[in-house]
Order: structure tokens, then C-alpha cells, then sequence
């Protein structure tokens, strides 16, 4: 599938570099203390691809249209030099369905409980993001940000033959911002948005945007202002310089 390109403001200047202190903390889930060593404020952004997006589906991919917006993440994450605070990493829609998965997948890449978790999903995988949203929470941990872009699994062909969750996503997050790809001239993948149902949100995000933007260009999605005037991006980097910067 095709990708735009977009470029938004410059990030925040950079903040002061901290040195790591340790101290105990548990989780929800975990009721053993536990001495570790940590960054005073950490953050960790998972970004979720779509159908055919880090593996191939069916006859399509893999195209790492999320891989595009994880370059984003990195840029305002290198310029704002905490890249030892932050780390980024590109996850498939379905790489956290059973318990082994999501143990392995994702709760082990958290660096502990008071992380600050960010969640960007695309396609299929905004569907999925936003589940995963819930369930973090629910397992104890801190989601600062869910970024909802262009969002489906509403079909019941999808859900037959990809591995998504069946009942509609209530998501958990301190902010939380969608986006409706809606472009004028279609190609494939608005097709194929189409075809999964793309999750029409009337109510919960924070921000909600509706873009002329076709349905695979989830970089373009993320860059675009939306109204308020900022960008998913631009969102996501100040939440996390100010997070970081405590």
C-alpha cells in the first residue's frame, strides 16, 4: 500500500538529562517487591500495525505502514535527546491475543509499572490498540496516550478471518485521540477499510479528527493538524517531553 509523507513542527526543545535512582515498586498483578533500577520518568510507545502490516496477510504485505510513524516517534524522541527515557517498538495487530503473547510481547517490554505507555494503533490494529489499552490498565499500568488511526474490525468478514477481539473496544487511557481517514479519491486500501468496517466513533476521544487522508498513509494521519490545531504527533511528543521531564 501506498504511504504519504508529511512533516510537522519541530518538538519541544530538549530537556535536561537525569540520572537514574532506584527504588521499589510493585504491580497490580505482581504482590512481590521487587528492587530495580529505573529512570526517574520512562515511557514506552507501542505502535500497532494493521492487516499486512509487520507480517503478511493473506496475499498482502508485510508494508510497516506503522514502521513510517515509529520513525516520527524516534525523530522527536532524538531531538528532544531522551532517547535512554523512551523506547519505541512496531507490534502486529494479533501479537497479543492469548495470555503467552501479550506476556511475551508486551508485559515483558514494559520496564516497570510506573511507565508511561503510549499506544499508537493503525487499521486493525487501532481496533486492537484500543483493547490493549483496557487490558494494560486493568493489569495496573500507566496509558498516558491511545492514538486511534483510522481504526476498523467492525465487520463480521474480518473478524472471521483475522484474529482480532469481537466485542467493541472500551478503551482505558489518561487522553485519547482518533482519527477517520475519509479521502476523496479512494484507493485499495480504503477498499479494504471498507471491507473491514471502518469503527465509526461518535464519542470518548479527546480529540477526534475526520481527514481527507486515504486509509493506509498512517504517517499522514499522525502529522495532520486536527482540530485544536495540534497533530496526534505533536500531542504524543509533548505528553512525553513533559511526562519525561516530570
Amino acid at each position: 500500500m501506498a504511504n504519504g509523507s508529511a512533516t510537522a513542527e519541530a518538538p519541544p526543545p530538549p530537556m535536561a538529562k537525569r540520572d537514574p535512582v532506584s527504588h521499589t515498586l510493585t504491580c497490580k498483578t505482581d504482590q512481590s517487591v521487587k528492587q530495580v533500577t529505573v529512570s526517574v520518568r520512562d515511557a514506552m510507545v507501542f505502535l500497532v500495525g494493521g492487516a499486512g502490516d509487520q507480517e503478511r496477510y493473506y496475499v498482502d504485505g508485510p508494508n510497516h505502514n506503522v514502521d513510517y510513524v515509529r520513525d516520527m516517534v524516534d525523530a522527536d524522541i532524538e531531538a528532544l535527546e531522551i532517547q535512554k527515557s523512551c523506547t519505541t517498538l512496531p507490534l502486529g495487530y494479533n501479537s497479543f491475543m492469548s495470555e503467552e503473547d501479550l506476556e511475551r510481547n508486551v508485559i515483558r517490554k514494559i520496564p516497570s509499572c510506573n511507565t508511561a505507555i503510549y499506544i499508537i494503533g493503525h487499521s486493525l490494529g487501532g481496533w486492537n490498540g484500543a483493547h490493549l489499552s483496557a487490558i494494560l490498565t486493568e493489569r495496573g499500568f500507566k496509558i498516558k496516550i491511545l492514538v486511534t488511526l483510522d481504526p476498523v474490525g467492525h465487520g463480521k468478514i474480518v473478524y472471521g478471518i483475522s484474529k482480532i477481539y469481537r466485542q467493541v473496544p472500551k478503551p482505558k487511557a489518561q487522553y485519547w485521540v482518533n482519527i477517520r481517514a475519509a479521502a476523496v479519491d479512494w484507493n485499495l486500501s480504503d477498499l479494504v477499510a471498507d471491507f473491514g468496517e471502518q469503527w465509526e466513533i461518535s464519542e470518548g476521544p479527546n480529540v477526534m479528527g475526520r481527514l481527507d487522508i486515504n486509509h493506509a498513509d498512517a504517517n499522514s494521519m499522525y502529522a495532520h493538524a486536527l482540530p485544536g490545531g495540534k497533530s496526534a504527533r505533536q500531542i504524543v511528543a509533548e505528553s512525553i517531553f513533559k511526562w519525561i521531564k516530570g
